[in-house]
C-alpha cells in the first residue's frame, strides 16, 4: 500500500469519475503504474487476497496482476465477483487473471446467465479476453458460445450491452471463418425486435466492417512464410 500511495496523483483520482468509476476508495494511481508494480511483485495468492480486502480501488486492480490463475479458490472468485463495483475492476480481472485460469471457459457459461450486471459483463469480457489470448482453442469453441450472446443481447443494461458487443467483435477478429460467423450473427441481431439486440448488432457491424479489421483478418488468413535456416 505504501508503494501504491507513493505513485498516487490526486488529479488521476479526480478523473476516474468521468469514466463511471467510483472514487470513494481510489487514491489515483495510473493503470500503467499498477501493472508495472504487479510485475515487480510477482504472483502470490495470499498477498492478492490481502490487497483485495483493503478495499482500495488500485489495490484491487493490483490483485489481478498478483493473484495466481491456477490457484484461485472458488470462494475467492465468488467473493470478488460480489464485490465488483466498476467495469474497470471487472475487465482488469478478466483480461489479466481470469482468462488464464483453468476454469475460464466454464466461467463464461456460468456467469452469462447470472442476474448481476457486472457479473454478466464479466462473462463477456472474459470471452473477449479468451478471443484475444487463447491461441489454441478451435473456432468451434467460440461459435458454441454464440447462443449465450443471443440470449444476453436482450439485456438492456449498458455495461452488459457493451460487454456482449465487445465479445462478438473480439471473436470476429480471430480469423476469416470466425469473422464471417460474427458478421452473420451481428446482422441477425441488428434486425432483431429488441432495442438492445439491435444496438449490439449495429455496434459490432461497424467494427467488423472497418478496413483495419478486414486487413487484420486477411493477414491472419495468409499462409505464414517458412523460416529460413541459418
Amino acid at each position: 500500500m505504501a508503494a501504491l500511495r507513493a505513485l498516487a496523483n490526486p488529479s488521476q483520482r479526480e478523473g476516474l469519475s468521468r469514466y463511471g468509476i467510483p472514487t470513494e476508495r481510489a487514491i489515483g494511481v495510473r493503470m500503467a503504474d499498477v501493472q508495472a508494480l504487479g510485475k515487480t511483485l510477482g504472483r502470490h495468492q495470499e498477498f492478492a487476497e490481502a490487497l483485495w480486502e483493503s478495499g482500495v480501488y488500485e489495490a484491487r486492480l493490483l490483485a489481478a496482476f498478483v493473484a495466481e490463475p491456477a490457484a484461485l479458490p472458488p470462494a475467492t472468485v465468488e467473493r470478488w465477483l460480489a464485490d465488483l463495483d466498476s467495469w474497470a475492476i471487472c475487465d482488469t480481472l478478466c483480461f489479466h487473471l481470469f482468462d488464464r485460469a483453468p476454469d475460464a471457459w466454464g466461467w463464461v457459461v456460468a456467469w452469462a446467465s447470472r442476474p448481476e450486471e457486472l457479473v454478466r459483463r464479466a462473462a463477456f469480457a472474459l470471452l473477449a479476453a479468451l478471443a484475444l489470448h487463447d491461441k489454441r482453442s478451435p473456432d468451434a469453441r467460440f461459435t458454441a458460445l454464440f447462443p449465450l450472446i443471443v440470449a444476453a443481447a436482450e439485456d438492456p443494461r449498458d455495461l452488459v450491452k457493451k460487454g456482449v458487443s465487445w465479445a462478438l467483435r473480439s471473436v470476429g477478429h480471430r480469423g476469416p471463418a470466425l469473422h464471417t460467423e460474427a458478421i452473420q450473427l451481428a446482422e441477425t441481431l441488428a434486425a432483431a425486435s429488441s432495442t438492445a439486440a439491435r444496438w449490439i448488432g449495429r455496434d459490432a457491424l461497424r467494427d467488423l466492417r472497418r478496413p483495419q479489421v478486414l486487413a487484420l483478418v486477411t493477414r491472419k488468413a495468409a499462409p505464414k512464410a517458412p523460416r529460413r535456416r541459418a
